[in-house]
């Protein structure tokens, strides 16, 4: 990676940010913010922005709920990951947002490191809950006791999500505080990778 390319900051001054070769992919449980952060974050990098899950229902002709109830979470799986495959794999530098479960998936995992950049909002069980609370899509907690199983989830994914390239904690903050936490981690690990080691 080298060279520079230009941003606006809030103050609207200008601020070099290290290249991207590689398009970001955001993983996280559902909560996280990868959706709204990183529309956020592209608009501040200068680059798109994709929802995986828009796309997915874009390329079914249903919703990611109507998908679960009528084929089952392994179909969903398997269009997602084909889906993803097919969004990494296009000559395109942008922001992408994913599913909780893509990355857990060894195949949709293998290409995000192989081709990008894995970013992982990383939240509590609290602020996780209190934010998916609020809408009823979610076909992964229609459980007798969602917070529960979204503990559960929480166990099972944070360590695979754990192996992402960039981790950020999303607090109880406003949104664009933590939109500005992550810039600054993307760009702290773009000079990283640009910078070699003595």
């Amino acid at each position: 990676m080298s060279g520079t390319v230009t941003t606006q900051t809030q103050g609207n001054e200008s601020a070099a940010t290290p290249a991207l070769d590689r398009t970001i992919v955001l993983v996280g449980l559902m909560g996280a913010g990868k959706s709204s952060i990183g529309r956020r974050l592209a608009q501040r990098l200068g680059i798109a922005f994709v929802d995986a899950d828009i796309e997915i229902e874009r390329a079914a002709g249903r919703t990611i709920p109507e998908i679960f109830e009528a084929f089952g979470e392994p179909a969903f799986r398997d269009g997602e990951r084909r889906v993803i495959r097919r969004l990494l794999e296009e000559p395109v530098v942008r922001v992408l947002a994913t599913g909780g479960g893509a990355y857990m998936d060894d195949e949709t995992r293998h290409i995000i490191q192989e081709r990008a950049i894995a970013l992982w909002l990383k939240a509590d069980l609290d602020t996780l809950y209190e934010r998916v609370s609020r809408r009823s899509n979610r076909p992964l907690l229609k459980t007798d006791d969602p917070k529960a199983t979204l503990r559960n989830l929480m166990d099972r994914r944070y360590p695979v999500y754990a192996a992402a390239d960039i981790i950020v904690e999303t607090r109880r903050v406003p949104i664009e505080t933590t939109v500005e936490n992550v810039y600054q981690a993307v760009c702290d690990h773009l000079i990283s990778v640009e910078t070699p080691t003595a």
